[in-house]
């Protein structure tokens, strides 16, 4: 199984840069894993807050193959616990689910199409975080998930 980790908006800044690249590297070990970063679409400041979702919500459906099991990260959707996300992850290899896909949907949120298309909607916390934060939680979440998985020592129940 391959997981890819999806965000609209602009590049890691240098303070979360390190640690999604480290975590990332550390993820790796376990299953490949990649970043796609999606621009925020031209002249969006012009673009109504429908309007933006419904352009970034377009490119997200372009981007996404028939196959790709969608997670997305929205505050309303469903809380795990790091052994759950463990679970979760498990559920998806047993399923022999191609590609994973996370994603981190831009500063309005995603359009209804998005939702609709997504497998499972998680929440990471009631809280709203920013975008970048986010990443590396996500990054750190998923590596969590993979040493319980193995059962190494990185998790302390």
């Amino acid at each position: 199984m391959k997981i890819q980790c999806w965000s609209i908006g602009k590049n890691h800044e240098p303070y979360v840069k390190e640690g999604i690249e480290d975590f990332t590297r550390r993820l790796s070990k376990y299953f490949p894993v990649e970043w796609n970063l999606m621009p925020t679409p031209k002249n969006a400041g012009m673009l109504s807050e429908m309007d933006l979702k419904k352009k970034e919500g377009e490119t997200i459906l372009e981007w996404l193959k028939k196959d790709d099991y969608l997670v997305l990260l929205d505050e309303r959707g469903k809380s795990f616990s790091s052994p759950e996300l463990a679970d979760f992850l498990q559920a998806r290899a047993n399923e022999s689910t191609k590609t994973l896909v996370f994603l981190i949907g831009g500063v309005y949120g995603v359009d209804e199409a998005v939702f609709k298309r997504a497998n499972t909607t998680w929440s990471l916390s009631k809280l709203v975080f920013p975008h970048q934060l986010v990443r590396l939680i996500l990054a750190e979440q998923l590596y969590r998930a993979c040493t319980i998985l193995r059962n190494e020592k990185y998790h302390h129940s």
